[in-house]
């Protein structure tokens, strides 16, 4: 229960957000350690003090997991840490993930109210902070669960099929991750650097998988190995949900795509994070990058390959991206510390054409320059070529950072309907045109954040639970339910004396 206190207002919380240490730019483009440092206790507790406790948060509504978020920051104050671990924890099964790869600007702190006039709260950083000490000191949250007799399968083991899989295990279900590369984490492994997301935080909110039950198969393939009507119809799974991802990279299909020197910043960043090219000889996988690197693309995962490819050895890397720093998809964080580490950006380019050397290598880039014109539908305002202004500029490496497709696996093995795009169609419970089968993340949405996926895969595990009729209390005891003219103490007339038949 909340201890009654004098409310604070905007003049009586400390007026600057505390700041969060980081590593010197000249140091850290040297190694693959951790950029941010992360807030110590006494950070963390001032920081916590600027929230107001708002009595309807409006930063909790913008949460794709709703998480409680004033409650977890109070307990902070209190010093009840375990207690805001065990409130972030009720939502959110990674919180020392999504505090550092969420972008909270967007999302929580965008709506906090004390940023109307200071900086908003940095929800973000003490989400990490809890996560962090949470690891440190060994804290679990492994509630008690009653077998039910389903099996589920669940098709990747990224943000989304983890945050299914655990709310299918703590319902009582037997579940099965398949994981097609060699190592668990989907898009947190393969495609986020360690100088983001260390491996060792994604190897400890696994390990929080694995108490739950959860069994994750690595190097399977789903629509090769087998198929998504074989999980249902042969290998006894009564649910599937499908979050493999949208992996499969996008080009621009201009002259000299083809050549040894092109590569995709999925590829990229893949070779480096999973198969530890960083570490090169010591790990055998070359990167090959050259001296000087060219990313086409200025979202998150364009930062990720510009700043990978410096601590690789590249000299000089280029971002070069067709609208202005202002449309830049990528959060200002990221591009604060491209910046500070010397990338050097090219605004308002687009290339038109990749040059080859007579060994027909990447020897240069063809680009022209470009002005913003009249809004498209994004609202972002178009970007028009500016005639007669081509230019080239040297280049080994040309990495494509510009978005990413549907996985094309599932949609070309399975009966499952897909849209135009290639994707997964789903309807508002998540539950696709196979009885039994559930998408969400990526493979429905198209690319977005670690956050907005798993907010999917725990909608579709909602859906699961109902499409296999496994109730919890939070149905029974639904303050909409009570009450009613055709409920007793909140269940359906139709539910009392029912017992569940499955016919074999």
């Amino acid at each position: 229960m909340r201890v009654a206190k004098k409310k604070k207002t905007i003049r009586t919380i400390p007026q600057e957000r505390t700041a969060i240490p980081v590593q010197d730019p000249v140091e850290r483009v040297q190694n693959f350690g951790e950029v941010a440092l992360g807030y110590g206790r006494d950070d963390a507790l001032l920081e916590a003090e600027r929230c107001l406790f708002c009595p309807d948060p409006a930063c909790v509504k913008s949460c794709p997991v709703a998480i409680d978020i004033d409650r977890f920051i109070e307990k902070i104050t209190q010093k009840d840490y375990r207690g805001s671990f065990d409130i972030l924890t009720d939502a959110n099964l990674l919180p020392a993930i999504c505090g550092r790869v969420c972008p909270q600007e967007d999302q929580c702190e965008a709506v906090c109210p004390v940023g109307d006039t200071l900086e908003p709260v940095a929800i973000g950083r003490l989400e990490r902070w809890v996560g962090d000490l949470a690891l440190a000191e060994g804290w679990t949250r492994t509630p008690h669960i009653e077998p039910n007799g389903f099996n589920v399968g669940i098709v990747g083991s990224g943000p989304a099929g983890i945050a299914c899989a655990a709310d299918m295990a703590k319902a009582g279900c037997d579940v099965t991750v398949y994981e097609a590369l060699h190592a668990p984490g989907g898009v947190l492994r393969y495609g986020i650097p360690e100088f983001r997301l260390p491996n060792s935080v994604v190897d400890a909110e696994m390990e929080g998988l694995a108490r739950l039950g959860v069994k994750i198969e690595c190097n399977t393939l789903v629509g090769r190995l087998f198929t998504i009507e074989q999980m249902i119809e042969e290998m006894g799974f009564h649910a599937v949900f499908v979050g493999s991802g949208a992996g499969y990279p996008s080009f621009m299909g201009i002259p000299g795509e083809s050549l040894h020197g092109v590569l995709s910043a999925n590829e990229l960043l893949t070779r480096c994070n999973l198969m530890r090219a960083g570490e090169f000889p010591k790990y055998d996988t070359p990167l090959d990058l050259g001296a000087r690197v060219a990313v086409i693309g200025s979202g998150n995962t364009a930062m990720d390959a510009m700043r990978v490819s410096l601590r690789s050895g590249a000299e000089k890397v280029h971002c070069v991206y067709r609208r202005t720093r202002a449309e830049s998809p990528a959060r200002e964080e990221e591009i604060a510390h491209a910046d500070e580490e010397g990338v050097e950006f090219h605004w308002l380019t687009a290339p038109v054409e990749i040059l080859a050397d007579e060994d027909g290598k990447v020897c240069a880039m063809r680009c022209i320059r470009m002005e913003l014109g009249e809004p498209d539908d994004s609202g972002r305002r178009r970007p028009v070529p500016i005639e007669g202004s081509e230019y080239d500029f040297e280049t080994d490496t040309v990495v494509y950072a510009i978005g990413t497709n549907a996985n094309p696996v599932i949609g070309q093995t399975s009966k499952l309907a897909l849209n135009k795009w290639g994707y997964i169609e789903a309807d508002e419970d998540l539950a696709t045109s196979m009885a039994g089968v559930y998408a969400g993340g990526d493979i429905v949405t198209g690319a977005a954040t670690v956050i907005l996926a798993m907010g999917a895969g725990r909608q579709a595990a909602r859906s699961m639970t109902a499409y296999l009729g496994i109730r919890g209390s939070e149905s029974v005891y639904d303050p909409e339910r009570i009450g009613s003219a055709d409920k007793l103490f909140g269940i359906d007339a139709g539910e009392r004396n029912f017992s569940r038949v499955r016919v074999g």
